[in-house]
């Protein structure tokens, strides 16, 4: 056992002590390495621009700046390893930075900005990019579904309650509720969206800066959207990472629900949907299974995504409210590898769900079992026979339990047995043709046609609608994609205009 001394010894003596370096320093440099070092460049030629334009760097100066920046901007950042003589990458591409343009002038890049702004901003800007990745990815999930909403508008299905069966629908019709929730998820990365989607440049440490800048114009080059106005705001809110972090948790745990029905409905005793052959794996000793990869893999992504936001949410919580750049340090990857891991989760449901196919008749077969179209003979008896509901309710209990108790069908009980148990509440009677219609799934789904209900012409409507809301979110990714993509062009003109100045 090393003692206290023999320690020290193998530490250092002053900053920087080698448990914080192989524990800290090195992990967050390669986060840093991995995901913020094209952010870091861009914050820093954008920067650079307004100060030139400002006249707080002269034109030769700003020239030779921005040709060092260039310069190392071209480091392939995979091949950077930690160097303990610096704290971070930052300070690391500053020393190359200065190798080629001198100390003086590398300072100079620095005036008034601080690691604050700038840490910042670079997580926004990485978070941006993770956001609109996701809302691709959801785009195409969305498409899917509404292909099977559209093909199966018919197809007649179990639906559960409390894992029971309960009552028919169709296919189209349950899979518009997942996507009438996944829209709602895809709206909250939106509003996600716009919140992270703000400069904080010019905010320096936390009270902006005595220079004569230009934040709106750092802003436009950096492609956000407008200002964090409040310079503190700008440093100390956390809530661009709670509303980032609480979007991918909701649509994560929304399709972690629906993505456990698929495993119960690919199972051999239910059997109604199956994964196509490139998504299925078999068993290396049991040749006759095909298991749901596909699915198993996308609950567990989802399930891990979740984590991941937690944990940056976790993190959050009871920190000061002040700079927390540091911590933002440890807590970013976690939202990287969230919305990492929830893409990865989407891709594969959205090819799971465009290539399955669906057993109707099997389904259809099953929707016919366990007494679940007898809300339908209350209905008849309060309606067309004008029993009282609550009567009318009891009668249809009745039958089952009969039905239950003597492990029958309801297809399978005599009509004169039902009008039996009718007869000792009401006066009444039904008709062989109302019977049929009342035991008859078909039936059942075509006299719900209320709004929002199973009957396929309403499926169909609701997949219109929802078909519309689809390509409004594709026509505003796509907008928003040529947005920055514009802003990165100005940004570069902006950068060669004073380079190439003579």
């Amino acid at each position: 056992m090393l003692s206290r001394d023999e320690f020290i010894k193998t530490e250092g003596n002053t900053f920087l002590g080698k448990t914080y370096v192989e524990h800290l320093l090195r992990p967050v440099f390669n986060d840093q390495r991995d995901y913020l070092f094209k952010q870091m460049f861009n914050i820093h030629r954008a920067h650079v621009v307004m100060l030139a334009e400002q006249g707080i760097l002269d034109k030769k100066e700003a020239t030779t700046i921005l040709q060092g920046v260039e310069t190392v901007s071209h480091t392939d950042p995979q091949t950077l390893q930690y160097d303990p003589q610096f704290e971070d990458l930052f300070f690391m591409m500053e020393h190359r930075i200065s190798e080629q343009i001198g100390l003086d002038l590398a300072g100079k890049m620095h005036i008034a900005r601080s690691r604050n702004d700038m840490g910042v901003a670079m997580y926004r800007l990485v978070l941006r990019e993770h956001i609109l990745t996701l809302l691709q990815s959801s785009v195409l999930l969305s498409d899917a579904l509404l292909e099977q909403i559209q093909e199966h508008a018919e197809t007649i299905i179990t639906a559960y309650t409390h894992t029971q069966p309960a009552q028919p629908t169709t296919l189209g019709h349950y899979l518009t509720a997942i996507l009438d929730v996944f829209l709602r998820d895809i709206q909250r990365l939106w509003i996600a969206y716009e919140t992270v989607n703000r400069s904080p440049m010019g905010a320096a440490a936390l009270s902006t800066t005595s220079f004569p800048i230009n934040r709106k114009r750092v802003c436009e080059l950096l492609g956000f959207s407008e200002l964090v106005e409040n310079s503190y705001d700008a440093i100390a809110g956390a809530d661009y990472l709670i509303e980032s972090a609480t979007a991918v948790l909701s649509m994560m745990l929304n399709c972690g629900r629906w993505i456990q029905d698929f495993l119960q409905l690919v199972t051999r005793e239910y059997k109604i949907i199956k994964v196509a052959d490139p998504y299925v794996q078999i068993s290396s000793t049991m040749p006759q299974k095909r298991n749901p990869v596909s699915i198993e893999h996308s609950r567990s992504l989802a399930s891990s995504s979740v984590g991941e936001a937690l944990a940056a949410i976790q993190m959050i919580h009871n920190t000061p409210f002040g700079d927390i750049v540091d911590t933002e340090d440890d807590l970013q990857p976690h939202l990287y590898r969230s919305y990492e891991k929830a893409n990865r989760m989407i891709q594969l449901m959205h090819a799971v769900i465009r290539t399955m196919e669906v057993d109707k008749e099997r389904a259809l077969n099953q929707a016919k079992t366990s007494c679940i179209t007898i809300t339908e003979l209350a209905d008849v008896l309060a309606r067309d026979k004008k029993v009282p509901f609550r009567s009318a309710h009891q009668i249809a209990s009745s039958i089952a339990k009969k039905s239950s108790k003597e492990k029958l069908e309801l297809n399978e009980i005599p009509l004169q047995t039902v009008n039996e148990e009718i007869s000792k509440r009401c006066n009444v009677s039904l008709k062989l043709e109302e019977w049929n219609n009342i035991i008859c799934p078909i039936e059942f789904i075509k006299k719900r046609n209320i709004q929002g209900g199973p009957n396929p012409d309403e499926v169909k409507r609701m997949a219109e609608a929802r078909y519309k809301l689809t390509r409004a979110n594709e026509d505003r990714l796509a907008e928003e994609k040529n947005r920055l993509q514009i802003a990165e062009k100005k940004l570069t003109e902006s950068v060669q205009k004073i380079i190439n100045k003579k």
